[in-house]
């Protein structure tokens, strides 16, 4: 039997129909895609020229109307710390119907007794301490059109989504008592989804209409639907507060902020389980010309809100 060359393959069984080769574009040797590409280039370097020319003059990252659109709420700006090279207060311009308040963790095992920190024998006070700045914000964000928004850590009770190597470590930085198990005296099982040391505190727990976002990691990417439900409300802006400041907070803010998320950390608003560690989270942050977004704190904060 006479072997089928390519040339004779047909496009599809029982059809007649025979495939034709790949034929030499106009384009193909002369890289001309690129210089489609250096065109969408040149625009953005552009505007980011014409915003470099205006914060020079008013310090002000600007909500930029270029790229989503006329605002949906209201514009109001936040006055943040100084970043290296910045030499002076700089604002951070939101657009209210466009903006996340998201808080981080706020729950019994990370600020509660008989928690996940507390078996850790990390001194509370150090991630429990943000919990009343952080009310006050909550209160007068409620009062706006800024979408409030919480998370979880947390994982399924079978542990299948709890890394070994993460439910080990646990174990014996608890001295035999991890994640999945009741500490002596504890009031439920740590970091296990439908625990009562997995739920969050009182003092700002979330209340109807406000969104709830459970993840099994200390970030969110992969491990949640924060991300996916950030881009269907379309939020652009996000005011991050929450423990703790060098792991989940960070987590989340460096992971938002590679996503263009546009991120403002409030200082008093979060805590570590070391107060060195919260320092250089803090400082981290800032660092770059604010390599990760911006900081400021709850006073400046609800000082700007009083403008939407």
């Amino acid at each position: 039997m006479k072997k089928q060359t390519s040339k004779e393959q047909k496009i599809k069984p029982g059809t007649s129909a025979k495939w034709q080769p790949g034929t030499v574009s106009n384009m193909a040797d002369e890289r001309r895609y690129e210089e489609v590409l250096d065109k969408r280039r040149e625009t953005i370097l552009a505007q980011a020229q014409k915003d470099y020319d205006d914060f020079l003059k008013n310090r002000t990252f600007r909500f930029p109307i270029w790229q989503y659109g006329q605002p949906k709420g209201k514009l109001f700006r936040v006055e943040c710390e100084d970043n290296p090279n910045f030499g002076e207060t700089s604002f951070l311009e939101f657009d209210s119907g466009r903006t996340a308040f998201v808080l981080i963790d706020f729950q019994i095992d990370f600020c509660g007794e008989k928690g996940y920190v507390d078996v850790m024998k990390y001194p509370l006070e150090n991630t429990a301490v943000p919990l009343l700045a952080t009310r006050k914000v909550l209160d007068a964000v409620r009062n706006t059109d800024i979408t409030v928004i919480h998370t979880r850590e947390g994982h399924l009770p079978d542990l299948s989504d709890c890394p070994y190597n993460k439910l080990l470590r646990s174990k014996i930085i608890g001295k035999g008592v991890g994640i999945g198990e009741k500490p002596k005296g504890g009031i439920g099982r740590l970091l296990v989804r439908g625990s009562k040391s997995w739920g969050i505190v009182k003092e700002v727990e979330p209340v109807e209409g406000e969104i709830l976002v459970d993840k099994a990691g200390k970030g969110a990417g992969g491990l949640s639907t924060l991300y996916p439900t950030l881009r269907n409300l379309g939020i652009t802006h996000l005011v991050i507060v929450g423990i703790t400041t060098d792991v989940c907070v960070n987590s989340i803010m460096t992971e938002a902020n590679d996503l263009g998320f546009w991120c403002l950390l409030l200082k008093d608003c979060t805590g570590a389980t070391d107060k060195g560690n919260y320092a250089a989270a803090i400082k981290s942050t800032k660092m770059q010309g604010g390599v990760f977004g911006w900081v400021s704190d709850s006073e400046k904060f609800i000082s700007a809100l009083n403008d939407v």
